[in-house]
């Protein structure tokens, strides 16, 4: 048991090698603590002589709140000067990383708490600013340095996925014409776990990182996944050419229901002239048409056949209907060759004279993917831990009330939904 009462004070503080000068404690306001660093003289850098202590500095530092007040720490640092006054050393500062990093409105310990409340908690940086009793900028900027430090220093993090994601989402609106700027989530389907964010939604952002990785570990990939995107499947084609690219069975799916919705609309406009009203036959059967059929009651599947029949003249959206079903009958299929055989008479069957634009339209997309729509009854993999992870994503935007800038958007992403080694988090040293 420590009795020395100065011994006590500097266990309660809990910094190493530092003497405690003074506390000030003014009601109302956070308390300060006053110390200094522990250290023998050092010798100048420059030319090996002795050091003179020149001057003594004081940083103010937020620190973690002390007995559920907020605290500072005022470190009096120590300014050396070289004793020889020829030396072209000039002076320096004493720097402990212990107590608090180099240019960091934090202390160390504070740096890394606030990581933890933010980017493995989700918290706001404004809420965490808050407990501490500091500004917004404070926080942020410790969050990025040492978030940046755990998830760019751990190339465990990425390990070795053998199926890779690719999906994108809205990272903000800028200038004043609300511009949408995009970024692209690279993700290890199998892990569910976020690698990267990129810039942009184009082919050219995940093509560099990809091209960052060495061949091995592109050449493991297995199976590459993405909605109907052109510019990641150009990614796919270029980086990982070996990997099986797998159409996500949900954005076929929406595919075919936005058909039979284009259908309805255009034909609603040709017979009515008009947008959908509440009393127009179309508009009242549209939750039915995107419906799966088996999930429609038989009062259901009467209502649909009665409004068809009122609204819909020529069966136009009817045949989309029936289109979209077939559509959804790919997945029904257990056997690839089955289901190959399925596709290619959808690519043929849909793109007939006969059938509406929509529908003609829909069946030359199944045919151009028709390689990447059968791949998932060979792999069973999809875009859902992607789309999971974009969810993620959306929620730290929002605790966020959105990003402006991209790094702090990267980082706060992917200290959330990265899954960062937090065992790391106190052997790190911060940006």
């Amino acid at each position: 048991m420590e009795t020395n009462p100065i011994g006590v004070c500097e266990l309660l503080v809990g910094l190493p090698d530092v003497n405690v000068l003074g506390v000030v404690d003014d009601a109302g306001a956070p308390i300060v603590l006053h110390v200094e660093q522990r250290s023998l003289r050092p010798e100048c850098p420059a030319c090996g002589r002795d050091a003179w202590l020149k001057d003594r500095p004081e940083v103010l530092l937020v620190d973690l709140p002390c007995f559920g007040r907020p605290a500072r720490l005022v470190w009096r640092k120590h300014r050396w000067c070289c004793s020889v006054s020829s030396c072209p050393m000039g002076s320096w500062v004493g720097v402990d990383g212990r107590i608090a990093a180099s240019r960091m409105g934090l202390t160390d310990r504070a740096g890394r708490w606030v990581t933890v409340q933010v980017g493995r908690h989700g918290r706001s940086v404004a809420e965490v600013a808050d407990d501490l009793g500091c500004g917004w900028h404070a926080v942020n900027d410790a969050v990025i340095a040492y978030g940046a430090a755990l998830v760019d220093d751990d190339p465990d993090r990425v390990g070795s996925p053998t199926a890779l994601g690719l999906d994108e989402t809205l990272f903000a609106r800028q200038g004043p014409w609300r511009r949408q700027a995009w970024s692209t989530q690279i993700v290890d389907v199998d892990r569910g776990v976020l690698l990267d964010v990129v810039a942009g939604r184009d082919s050219s952002e995940p093509s560099r990182w990809l091209a960052g990785r060495s061949a091995a570990w592109r050449d493991q990939i297995r199976w590459a996944t993405l909605d109907l995107s052109s510019s990641y499947r150009s990614v796919f084609d270029t980086m990982l050419p070996t990997a099986v690219q797998v159409a996500d069975p949900f954005h076929v799916v929406r595919l075919a229901n936005t058909t039979v919705d284009e259908a309805r609309r255009r034909v609603q406009n040709e017979t009515l002239g008009h947008r959908g009203r509440k009393t127009d036959p179309l508009y009242r059967s549209r939750r039915l048409l995107t419906m799966a059929e088996e999930r429609i009651s038989v009062d259901g599947h009467q209502r649909l056949r009665g409004l068809l029949e009122a609204g819909d003249p020529n069966g136009e959206v009817r045949m989309a209907w029936h289109a979209k079903e077939v559509v959804r009958q790919i997945y029904a299929h257990t056997d690839p060759d089955v289901a190959a055989a399925w596709v290619g008479d959808i690519g043929r069957d849909f793109c007939d004279p006969s059938m509406p634009i929509e529908v003609r339209r829909l069946g030359r997309t199944i045919k151009r993917w028709a390689d990447q729509i059968i791949a998932w009854h060979q792999a069973h993999v999809s875009n859902g831990p992607t789309e999971a992870v974009n969810n993620l994503i959306k929620r730290v935007k929002r605790v966020a009330f959105g990003f402006r800038r991209f790094r702090n958007y990267r980082i706060r992403a992917l200290l959330y939904a990265g899954k960062p080694n937090w065992d790391l988090l106190a052997t790190i040293t911060p940006h």
